[in-house]
């Protein structure tokens, strides 16, 4: 299993897939559980890798994930929000009115750095 990290100063978006691309898990956490929530991870999950996000405070969540002993993989972040709200919209199709304007004028309701970092392991695993 691989867990993918969209750090931030304030909010990280986490999320677990398996091997086949299944995803585990898929939330936004405070960054300052990060440390916690790994480790409740590690104990409950089978993680062989961890791809990181080289946005905002990639460094203090780099550290966190090596002193856990998991290897760690930085990805390129590079347009992967916008990415995440058109794949917040596809799992997610706007009701009522908004159905008349499109997506791409719209903000989603809710942080999207789940999304954020699910396509990070996705781009890890179609890059190697």
């Amino acid at each position: 299993m691989l867990i993918g990290i969209d750090p931030g100063k304030d909010k990280c978006g986490v999320a677990i897939l398996t091997s086949d691309g299944e995803i585990i898990f898929e939330k936004v956490i405070a960054t300052a559980d990060l440390e916690l929530t790994l480790k409740n991870f590690l104990a409950q999950y089978d993680l062989k890798l961890a791809i990181l996000g080289n946005g905002t405070t990639h460094k203090a969540a780099e550290k966190i994930l090596r002193d856990s002993g998991l290897p760690v993989k930085i990805v390129d972040e590079k347009h992967t929000t916008e990415e995440a709200r058109r794949k917040y919209w596809l799992k997610n199709p706007p009701r009522g009115w908004r159905k008349i304007l499109p997506t791409s004028l719209q903000v989603p309701p809710e942080p999207v750095d789940g999304i954020v970092a699910e396509i990070l392991i996705r781009r890890y695993l179609t890059e190697n």
